[in-house]
């Protein structure tokens, strides 16, 4: 077991070896982003890496605050399903009803790596790697296939 200050500080750690690894990585348009907060600039659409004692996750979150927009979104997404798919390589977990760490009604895409655990440094060979192709693959899909999603910029 780990005092609070010492999960702090691994998760940290971890994050930084992350973002450090990812740094040079250009997305798939040729320029630089943060791939630990990605920006989809549609409002309620969220691209998320989470660790965690169990399981490394990769997510496309539809949190917008308007739930018929959000169902709408999750809707558009659902078109893409083949498409999606033919980037990423895999299936991925579809759920329409989720909820997020504070209860909230959201919708999720998501692959998970299970048993592997942030606070096991030798776990970190394996994850970030995880993290990292998913997320670029997810960036391809997205670069090519944003402009659908535009409509969503104004809700």
């Amino acid at each position: 077991m780990f005092s609070k200050e010492d999960a702090y500080r691994i998760k940290k750690e971890f994050w930084i070896s992350y973002g450090t690894y990812m740094k040079l990585q250009m997305n798939a348009e040729g320029t630089r982003i943060n791939w630990i907060n990605y920006k989809t600039d549609v409002k309620g659409v969220y691209f998320r890496t989470d660790v965690e004692r169990k399981f490394a996750e990769v997510s496309i979150e539809v949190s917008h605050p308007d739930p018929s927009v959000q169902l709408m979104i999750f809707e558009q997404f659902e078109e893409y399903e083949i498409v999606l798919k033919s980037y990423l390589g895999e299936d991925w977990v579809w759920t329409k009803e989720d909820y997020d760490e504070k209860g909230k009604q959201i919708a999720t895409i998501k692959i998970r790596l299970e048993n592997v655990s942030i606070f096991r440094e030798s776990d970190w060979a394996q994850m970030i790697p995880f993290l990292k192709n998913h997320m670029i693959n997810l960036d391809s899909f997205w670069c090519d296939h944003k402009e659908s999603f535009e409509i969503f910029k104004e809700l």
